[in-house]
């Protein structure tokens, strides 16, 4: 999800355009530069019409995948561990079902589920498993940062499918859904088969591309948002021959994530992670729950170019930070620094304009 204080605020008033100084060529008709980056992914592509039209910059660091991988096979071994994945987000220890559960859409309706060492139960509900650490309390409340409160409301949770996520493309260079997707297909090529979290999924958009394409054995939709599993949930109900076995909708905090350490084969987070109040937190939590060669592909933009020159830019952009518990990067090189850090490696990214898709793996 996109943070309204960064994306829509601050973000829009400062509009940096990168050109490339390398090597140019022209696109052919009907061809978009994500298309040709992808095709000569050595090759920092500018494009550039009258004055008054604005230029994409699309830029890779380490040649992707391609973004259209073949119709894959599940992996059969890898199915029998789908349901094992889950983890108190308290101790880190495997969950028990009870009953003869099926990890799924349907699942979670009147579904319980017991960690054998802290002794704690988490229930589902008619939506979602809720796995978070305060899961279950009555009268203990726990603020979040503003901006991860905001997408928890009715409101906003009903509008991002409905407007709210469109506008992205507008102020930020975001190519739009069906082609991230395919983008994001290039990078997981290494993992179809496996299973994936939609980490901070919002009402779902992505899970649910993930969940039809086939692609992966099963989809976890993640999100701290009780109001977006619910919007996800409806979207699902209203389509036809939806695959719910290939889907299950789990609230849980980014920061403790309800999964056992080593078990996740693939992590996307789409148009999130400046929305994170902690992203070297969740980072690291997800490089802990990755299986050794897993994915990390995220989606998020840029305020850099001559703004970022500005000596107050850092301290203005940190106080935002510190207010609404969102982020706003400044370079590539900080996203590169995150990724290190939080133990992944084999950085890569797209770009085009604000718009950046980057991708690490955990070693083997």
């Amino acid at each position: 999800m996109a943070s309204a204080i960064c994306g829509g605020g601050l973000a829009s008033v400062f509009a940096p355009r990168r050109r490339g100084s390398s090597r140019r060529f022209a696109l052919k008709p009907g061809e978009t530069s994500f298309q040709r980056q992808l095709l000569a992914p050595n090759v920092r592509a500018s494009s550039s019409s009258s004055s008054s039209s604005s230029s994409a910059f699309v830029e890779t660091k380490q040649p992707p995948s391609p973004p259209s991988p073949p119709e894959a096979t599940v992996d059969k071994e890898k199915l029998g561990s789908n349901q094992n994945v889950l983890a108190c987000p308290i101790c880190y220890e495997p969950l028990t079902f009870t009953g003869d559960l099926v990890l799924s859409v349907d699942s979670a309706s009147g579904s319980t589920l017991e960690c054998g060492t802290c002794k704690k139960t988490y229930v589902g509900n008619e939506t979602h498993f809720d796995l978070t650490a305060a899961s279950g309390t009555k009268e203990y409340g726990e603020p979040m940062a503003l901006s991860t409160e905001l997408f928890r409301t009715p409101l906003v949770s009903y509008l991002y499918e409905r407007g709210w996520r469109q506008s992205f493309s507008v102020w930020g260079g975001f190519p739009g859904p069906e082609k991230e997707f395919e983008l994001t297909k290039g990078f997981l090529k290494p993992v179809l088969g496996g299973n994936i979290v939609d980490a901070s999924c919002g009402s779902g958009l992505f899970s649910r591309l993930f969940a039809k394409s086939g692609l992966f054995s099963l989809v976890i939709a993640l999100d701290y948002s009780e109001n977006m599993l619910k919007q996800c949930y409806e979207f699902i109900q209203g389509e036809e021959n939806f695959p719910e076995e290939k889907l299950a909708l789990v609230r849980a905090d980014i920061s403790r994530l309800p999964f056992a350490s080593g078990s996740i084969d693939a992590v996307h987070a789409g148009a999130a992670l400046h929305c994170w109040p902690s992203p070297s937190t969740a980072v690291a939590e997800i490089s802990r729950v990755l299986r050794p060669g897993g994915v990390f592909v995220a989606t998020t933009y840029l305020l850099d170019g001559p703004f970022a020159l500005f000596p107050l830019l850092r301290p203005l952009c940190q106080n935002i930070s510190q207010i609404s518990g969102s982020h706003i990067f400044l370079s590539e090189g900080e996203l590169e620094d995150l990724c290190r850090t939080c133990g992944l490696i084999g950085f890569k990214f797209l770009r085009n304009e604000r718009f950046v898709m980057i991708s690490a793996s955990r070693p083997r």
